[in-house]
């Protein structure tokens, strides 16, 4: 009934739309369908649709409806869609339509179901379609509109820009139709979807060719086939939300020009042709499209029967490819050539080649018809061991390959370290035991691999690998605690000791060295005959270019000799070649006893004193370049060409004598092996106790040096059969070295994927460190790579690098010292392959020119001009030229300039020097610091081979070496700034990077005469032009306050053959000294006036007045008893004070507010110290010095022991100098081994160590100059400390201020002594401790001390206390100190 009342007569629907009162429709869609019967009704579907059946002789009732629906449109505004199903469309008919859709505004929707159009009819749509704006969506379905009604409705949608979607289903528009339409999408922009049903899929390729080509947003579908009998399929889709283009069919041809389509595409992100059938003509053009398209990520050609010529064209697009992540070409037909080729791209063939493609992080290949063969396999593991970049490879189904071939890609993973993902999914040769262990080998040695994908093989049919799984698991994770990246590596003594062999030129050194390599040969197969080494007169005049090493084996100890080069131009390399701290190593100074070989001129004394005392003073001054030094190094002298002279010469006997006096000289900083081998160098039979000599000494170092890592032994034995593999490749690139490692040392292997990768780096470069130590490699942190063979780097690339001869081979000379980086890295190639002809085929295959330019800047060799150019020239100081002979002025010379000059004196110049290689790293190293700077103004810097000139800020600065063997240098300064400005530019600047660079050798300042500066007068007339700054300080103390400004130095005059060079004169103190030298002599004068007045217990009420003078002034150097004996009254002394203050704040009110805090601190902590050096001194008369304390060698670094247990072992007791106010380590100090521990020794020293360590790190803590050089052994005892200084007095800056100056002070006052200061009888068991221990040394004589610690007995002038100070102070404190030998 109800489906009755809902059929309505077509008259009702007339009647209802018309009628405006009517309100009961509400219509979205309305369908009309074409009925064979005779009634046509309308029939209400829902409330807001409605279905309106005519029959074919009542179709006039449609243009009806269709005009009153137009003119009614103001009633029916919900109207949107309209559906025609099975209408045969006249031309009148359609008018109306078109009347329809012009007036309104809401219709989105027009479909055609089964509809017949006539061409007239279809030009009538098209032009409907043309100028409506309205309409989002057009669908025809089984319509037939063909290709003229494809051709039409491509007219009208080119014009149209509001339709968005067009579906044409169940129809045939050929491919004429589909190629209209692609033209109707180059020029619609904004269509979204296109859908096609096709009884053809050639009408797929235009339409998403020109999708492609205009990089359309549009969604397309096209399918073909026969839709009635069920056979359709999808030929093309693409779906622009995740800009993928899938290809299920389509032809050779089509394939082409979607191919030509994507190069320049910019919205496909994703390629899925898999099952496509594809031809080499294809690849070609898809070579086009990797090398052009920038945004294609991922492509799947998997199953497309591409063959080798394809997969080349796929392999050669590779090489230029930048976007694409993902490769998938498994289930094709290409053979062990395609394979080779398609990963040629992604491998490297040399340590120096670039990997041609760094993007592509997935590739997969393989099937039943890829046939991957011995040339594919070789392919696979060179891309496995040398690709750093593929995360997932995969090999699928494959039948070909064997288990052996899998078990070694299996196992070429282990040096991998990019690969996560790894698929042999389906292969048949994974089977078997030795597949499975060789996986669980691969995955303890490589942690990276996350995913192993062994489905449908014969290892997981049989359930074998269900522990591999397991053990994936295990590689994500790690259950050890971090630790020490260092401490729990094992120490044992090493294997190998160094020979240096040092001398001058023709000094036979090489004969020598080949000499003990047969002799030692001959002693250990004595029936060799001894024979003579004979060379005739022409071969002994060769000389040795570079440095030379030779290695020995005895029994498991290694002998390396090596032979530096005697030629001055190689002097500046022995620097870098000089044994670390540590380091097992000894020299033997060879000296001949012939000016040349070939003739018979014997040297005299002197010359060969000048040999020998040249490498005695270069051995210790590089020795003391270590922090601390564990050893005095070890010397041996070798006179050679001794067959030629006789024993009863006179010359002989006066160089016999004259070395007994070098070794008296140089016995406190060298130890000497008592003999002096004279020997024939060309005789085995005259060099064989030498032989023993250097076996027998070799044993002995290496007993007394410290300790390795374990590793270091075992790793040597690694590189040198890796280096025997590798004979070709002097070099090991960092990464090699970090893959060895991961292979061969589980202790240096990443074992899971969340290790602390940085740790195991740090033992990596410990153990590369170490071995640099020892002479096994040369490695440099932060170039890049090890050197393996020494000799060649020695000889062949550091002598290159010294002796590049860039004047003549430049084609653009210039006389500035500046050379391009391109210029000098082909020098640097032709010069090594000229040296090496049968390494240099292969030596650039791991390192390159570009490597040892990178060398020479990280040894400061060179420089670049500016470092913000890439290719900035470089200057290399070897090559500069003297600047003889050139006129020397100041750029500026006005009468306003200030001149000032500092003379840095080596202290120790008899026996140390500033060595060859010195200078020239001084002028890089102050370079690389002045183009640090942040206010440079435009800072210019030039150099000469002994000259160093700087202009920054307005300040001109010339650094100057100077002295024989280089014993000074001068620094002079022409500025019209104030002398203050200059000089701290020169202290702040200059003397910091000298200093940085001189470790061990002491440099006196001195001020030079200003007018010296002035007219840069030639050093050899300044050499009595310059006065000691610490004596003229000390002269300024000693004259009364009131003369202090007026104080004058006198200059003596300059002669040169009788004419006056420089007349006599004189300089105020003022003028040689800055404001901040003259504050401090103030200071310490106005110090020393202030304890005196506080000795003699003044009380006036001007005291007050003095107070306030004490809360201007800065640190408090002084708080020791004041003098005695001193008879003035107190009214000369508060007037001094007067004086003094009054002249402070005339000199610059620049004194900073009262640190009155750290003055209390201080005086306590003096005390305490006082206390410690001073105590019962009238019972032992301090025969052994107090302030002791114990190291231990740790990492090749000295590490402050501060608490002591039974059994501790390997210990070194040191002592401090203990000079007051400046106690500091002594560099030098041999110190006393102490084998163990025992519980005595605890009980003895336990309370003092514990309670001196504390005080020690809280005077470091406030800036005390107490333990000056053991900051670097002080741990961070900061828990200590809050109980040492826990009192009120220990506020903060901003708390003093507030509290003022009396308050701190009555704070202070109250401060109890506390139950943790060092009580005597902890002193004395200590004291008692240390007596005993240095009598069971037999060190108890002042001799004996003075050898092992370099401390002296001396008693102070002003208050007659003992101490035991060191040389330096001895020296330079000699006018406080008397000397009280024991």
């Amino acid at each position: 009934m109800a489906s009755d009342q809902s059929l309505k007569d077509l008259q009702w629907f007339l009647q209802t739309i018309k009628d405006p009162q009517q309100k009961t429709l509400n219509l979205h869609n309305i369908s009309f369908f074409v009925i064979s019967g005779n009634t046509s009704h309308c029939h209400e579907e829902t409330e807001t649709s409605m279905n309106i059946n005519i029959t074919r002789d009542n179709l006039s009732y449609l243009c009806q409806i269709f005009i009153e629906l137009a003119t009614t449109l103001e009633t029916q505004t919900s109207l949107r869609n309209l559906e025609f199903n099975g209408i045969e469309w006249e031309a009148e008919l359609l008018q109306s339509l078109g009347l329809l859709l012009d007036n309104s505004s809401q219709i989105k929707q027009l479909s055609f179901r089964q509809n017949r159009f006539s061409e007239e009819c279809l030009i009538e749509l098209s032009e409907i379609l043309r100028r409506n704006a309205v309409i989002r969506e057009v669908m025809f379905m089984e319509s037939s509109i063909g290709c003229i009604g494809a051709t039409l409705l491509a007219s009208a949608l080119e014009v149209n820009d509001s339709l968005e979607e067009l579906q044409i289903w169940e129809d045939s528009i050929g491919s004429k139709g589909a190629e209209e339409l692609s033209k109707m999408i180059e020029a619609n922009s904004k269509l979204k979807l296109l859908t096609i049903f096709d009884s053809s899929p050639i009408t797929a390729t235009p339409l998403v060719s020109a999708v492609l080509a205009r990089n359309r947003e549009m969604e397309v579908h096209v399918w073909s086939g026969d839709h009635k009998r069920d056979r359709s399929s999808k030929a093309v889709e693409f779906l622009p939300e995740d800009n993928t283009l899938r290809i299920y069919q389509i032809d050779v041809s089509g394939s082409c020009r979607v191919a030509g389509a994507l190069g320049l595409n910019t919205t496909v992100r994703s390629l899925d042709m898999t099952g496509v059938k594809l031809k080499s003509r294809w690849a070609k053009e898809f070579r086009w499209v990797l090398e052009q398209n920038r945004t294609l990520r991922e492509v799947k050609l998997s199953k497309t029967d591409l063959k080798d010529k394809a997969a080349v064209y796929v392999a050669a697009g590779l090489f230029k490819n930048k976007s694409l992540q993902s490769l998938n070409v498994d289930g094709n037909r290409f053979g062990g050539v395609g394979v080779e080729h398609l990963l040629c791209p992604l491998s490297r063939f040399s340590a120096l080649q670039l990997q041609a493609n760094i993007t592509l992080r997935s590739i997969a290949f393989g099937g039943p018809k890829t046939k991957i063969g011995r040339d594919g396999l070789t392919a696979i593991l060179k891309m496995v061991t040398t690709n750093e970049t593929i995360t997932q490879l995969a090999i699928h189904d494959d039948e070909g390959l064997r288990p052996d071939d899998f078990i070694t890609i299996i196992k070429s993973l282990q040096k991998n370290a990019s690969l996560r993902r790894f698929s042999l999914q389906g292969c048949k040769g994974v089977r078997g035991e030795r597949v499975l262990q060789a996986i669980t080998e691969t995955l303890q040695v490589n942690p990276w691999i996350e995913d192993l994908d062994l489905s449908r093989t014969l290892l997981q049919i049989s359930g074998m690998a269900d522990g591999i799984y397991q053990r994936l698991g295990q590689n994500g994770k790690t259950d050890e605690p971090e630790t020490d990246s260092l401490k729990d590596m094992p120490l044992t003594e090493p294997k190998s000791c160094r020979a240096f062999f040092c001398g001058q030129e023709y000094a036979g050194k090489t004969t020598l060295c080949n000499s003990i390599v047969q002799s030692f040969s001959s002693s250990k197969f004595p029936y060799v005959e001894q024979v003579r080494t004979l060379m005739n007169p022409v071969e002994q005049a060769v000389r040795t270019a570079g440095m030379k090493i030779k290695t020995l084996k005895d029994e498991d100890t290694k002998i390396s000799m090596w032979n530096l080069a005697g030629q001055h131009e190689f002097y500046a390399l022995h620097d870098l070649m000089f044994p670390g701290n540590g380091s097992a190593s000894f020299f033997l100074i060879i000296s001949s006893l012939f000016r040349k070989p070939n003739n018979k001129e014997p040297k005299t004394p002197a010359e060969v004193e000048e040999d020998l005392q040249y490498w005695l003073k270069f051995i210790v001054s590089n020795s003391r370049r270590a922090v601390q030094q564990c050893m005095k190094p070890n010397v041996t002298i070798v006179l050679t060409h001794f067959e030629k002279i006789g024993q009863q010469s006179q010359s002989f006997q006066a160089t016999v004598d004259l070395i007994q006096r070098l070794r008296d000289k140089f016995q406190p900083l060298v130890d000497f092996y008592p003999t002096v081998f004279t020997v024939d160098a060309r005789s085995t039979a005259s060099v064989s106790k030498l032989t023993h000599h250097l076996r027998k000494t070799s044993k002995t170092i290496l007993e007394r040096v410290p300790r390795v890592y374990q590793l270091c032994n075992d790793m040597t034995q690694i590189l040198s059969d890796w280096r025997s593999e590798n004979h070709n490749k002097p070099v090991m690139r960092w990464k090699d070295f970090g893959e060895l490692c991961q292979v061969k040392v589980p202790s240096l292997r990443i074992r899971s994927r969340s290790d602390n990768k940085e740790v195991v780096e740090t033992r990596r470069r410990a153990i590369a460190t170490c071995l640099h130590n020892m002479g096994e490699v040369i490695y440099f942190d932060g170039l890049g790579f090890l050197v393996l063979d020494c000799e060649w780097f020695c000889s062949e690339v550091l002598a290159q690098l010294i002796r590049l001869e860039v004047r003549k081979q430049s084609t653009g000379e210039r006389r500035d010292g500046f050379v391009s980086r391109q210029e000098l890295e082909k020098i640097l190639k032709g010069s090594l392959q000229r040296q090496i002809p049968g390494m240099s085929s292969k030596v650039f295959e791991n390192l390159d020119a570009g490597d040892l330019v990178r060398m020479m800047m990280k040894l400061e060799l060179c420089y670049e001009q500016d470092p913000s150019i890439p290719d900035s020239p470089l200057l290399i100081p070897s090559i500069l030229e003297e600047g003889r002979g050139k006129p020397q002025k100041w750029p500026v010379n006005t009468t306003d300039c200030v001149f000032a000059g500092r003379h840095l004196q080596c202290d120790d110049s008899s026996h140390m020097f500033l060595t060859p290689g010195f200078f020239p790293r001084l002028q890089v190293h102050l370079h690389n610091r002045v183009m640090a700077l942040k206010n440079q103004h435009g800072a210019t810097y030039s150099l000469e081979k002994y000259l160093i000139a700087i202009t920054i800020n307005g300040i001109y600065i010339r650094v100057e070496l100077g002295g024989q063997l280089g014993n000074y240098i001068d620094v002079l300064a022409c500025s019209t700034k104030s002398l203050t400005e200059t000089l701290r530019l020169i202290h702040q600047l200059i003397v910091p990077a000298i200093q940085s660079l001189c470790h061990g050798v002491i440099l006196i300042e001195h001020v030079i005469r200003p007018e010296c500066v002035h007219n840069l007068t030639p050093p050899r007339f300044r050499r009595t032009q310059f006065l000691s700054l610490l004596q003229l300080k000390q002269a300024l103390l000693s004259v009364p306050a009131e003369s202090m400004y007026d104080y004058q130095h006198t200059w003596d005059s300059v002669l040169d053959s009788g004419k006056t060079v420089l007349g006599a004169g004189f300089d105020f103190a003022r003028d040689l000294l800055s404001d901040d030298d003259f504050r401090e002599v103030l200071q310490r004068r106005y110090h020393d006036l202030f304890n005196l007045a506080q000795e003699l217990q003044v009380n006036s009420p001007e005291t007050a007045e003095s107070s306030t003078v004490s809360s201007v002034t800065n640190d408090l150097d002084k708080v020791d008893p004041s003098f005695g004996g001193i008879a003035k009254g107190v009214e000369a002394v508060l007037q001094r004070l007067k004086i003094i203050e009054q002249e402070i704040r005339d000199l610059k009110q620049e004194i900073q507010g009262l640190r009155y805090y750290e003055h209390r601190l201080l005086i306590q902590l003096h005390h305490k110290v006082n206390y410690l050096v001073n105590y019962n001194v009238q019972m032992d008369e301090r025969k052994v010095p107090n302030m002791f304390y114990f190291i231990r060698a740790e990492n090749y670094a000295r590490r402050l022991v501060t608490t002591i247990v039974p059994g501790m072992a390997a210990l070194r007791l040191h002592m401090l100098c203990e000079f007051r106010q400046e106690m500091h380590v002594v560099d030098d100090q041999t110190g006393c081994d102490v084998m163990q521990i025992d519980n005595m020794a605890v009980k003895c020293l336990a309370p003092y160590m514990s309670k001196f360590m504390k005080l020690l790190t809280f005077a470091l803590r406030i800036g005390a100059h107490l333990a000056a050089g053991m900051g670097q052994m002080i741990p961070d005892l900061s828990r200590e400390i809050t109980h040492l200084g826990g009192s009120s007095v220990m506020v903060g800056a901003a708390g003093a201020a507030a509290a003022g100056a009396i308050g701190v002070a009555a704070l202070g006052r109250s401060r109890a002594s506390g139950s943790r200061d060092i009580q005597q009888q902890e002193l004395r068991a200590a004291q008692q401790w240390i007596v005993d221990f240095l009598r069971d040394r037999r060190c108890s004589t002042g001799k004996d001390i003075a050898d092992k610690f370099g401390l002296y007995r001396v008693r102070y002038r002003d208050d007659g206390y003992i101490a035991w100070i060191c040389k330096r102070h001895m020296v330079t404190r000699a006018h406080e100190v008397i000397q009280v030998p024991l």
